[in-house]
């Protein structure tokens, strides 16, 4: 059942375009998360930047995409996970370079990430998994 949810929402999402303020790697999981009936877990971001720079300068004051995304996970009760399963969520990439940290969602085999001009795999270590 999570695989042919998950498989509707990626062919959704495939024809959407890129868009910083309101279709990026860590928006990408949100819509996932409303797609699955949760309300917007991710409402007090939405609208607060208009582009990738303006993004950046929130993961960064943030300290990454792992802190957001946890209290994005928060507000819907989501829990951590020590290892992913089909529909779960996570920030992936480099634990150092916060530019470089990603929201992600998990197929059963593999990390997603919606990059700029599609959504693809990404062979990258997890840093935190959740369950929603």
């Amino acid at each position: 059942m999570m695989e042919q949810t998950l498989a509707a929402f990626l062919a959704a999402q495939e024809r959407k375009s890129w868009d910083p303020a309101t279709l990026n790697c860590m928006l990408f999981p949100a819509a996932w998360a409303i797609w699955i009936g949760y309300r917007d877990p991710v409402e007090k971001w939405r609208g607060a930047f208009r582009n990738e720079e303006e993004y950046l300068a929130i993961v960064r004051a943030a300290g990454g995409c792992v802190p957001l995304m946890a209290e994005a996970v928060a507000r819907i009760g989501g829990r951590p996970l020590s290892v992913p399963v089909c529909g779960a969520v996570g920030v992936v990439g480099s634990p150092t370079n916060l530019d470089r940290q990603f929201g992600a969602i998990f197929d059963g085999c593999r990390w997603l990430v919606r990059f700029t001009n599609r959504i693809g795999s990404m062979s990258a270590r997890p840093l935190a998994i959740w369950s929603i």
